[in-house]
């Protein structure tokens, strides 16, 4: 169930360079509770259509997932600012969707798996200030419950992910180590890099799943 867990999780978490705009006046529990919410039920009420259809599936991810993203900022995070202040506009924007479309490839089914075993969402915490976290536990079919802890910062005004740690996996390192790593093999090459993130994002999927697996006690 674990490495189901993860990867349907690193969709929610991790994931997608969107550029939605979030609903104004949402506190950071709100945009995480709300977007767990309607993830869920859609997902309930569609599932044997996604089955057949993935396509129809990403797309309702990018439509409820993309409001609560920082989507330039966390592709900056991957890059570092080593590589991103030599980015042009362009590669940016097609490493965004690059990432997008990896992760939504190698994740995106198996939350098709999920099968409202539980999640619940910690109770707030002080949003007093521009960053904060919103905790989450998630029950898997063995009845272990698995820990996910969102960092959010406020940007115009609203509460957007930035990063993500899934049972002790932090997502963010996780890229922004395999962006280094496919950096250092390709001599540099940042359009080689963005073209080929497909695989380095199958290989982050492989770090995660080995990972070794923590229950919340």
């Amino acid at each position: 169930m674990i490495s189901i867990l993860r990867r349907g999780l690193l969709v929610l978490l991790a994931a997608l360079p969107m550029l939605a705009q979030a609903a104004p006046g949402q506190s950071a529990h709100e945009v995480i509770q709300g977007t767990t919410n309607a993830l869920l039920s859609d997902l309930k009420s569609n599932k044997e259509q996604y089955r057949a259809n993935p396509q129809t599936f990403y797309e309702a991810l990018n439509r409820i997932l993309g409001p609560m993203v920082d989507a330039d900022g966390i592709s900056r995070s991957i890059m570092t600012v080593k590589y991103s202040r030599k980015a042009s506009p362009e590669q940016m924007q097609r490493f965004q969707e690059n990432f997008k479309r990896s992760l939504m490839q190698f994740y995106g089914n198996a939350l098709l798996e999920y099968n409202n075993q539980g999640i619940t969402v910690d109770p707030a915490k002080d949003e007093s200030g521009n960053r904060t976290s919103v905790g989450m536990k998630v029950t898997g079919n063995n009845g272990a419950t698995y820990p996910v802890s969102y960092t959010l910062e406020k940007i115009g005004g609203e509460w957007k992910v930035r990063n993500v740690i899934v049972n002790g996996i932090n997502i963010g390192k996780l890229f922004r180590d395999q962006f280094a790593d496919a950096m250092s093999r390709n001599g540099n090459d940042l359009d080689k890099t963005i073209d080929t993130w497909a695989g380095e994002v199958a290989k982050a999927k492989e770090a995660a799943e080995s990972s070794p697996e923590k229950e919340v006690q």
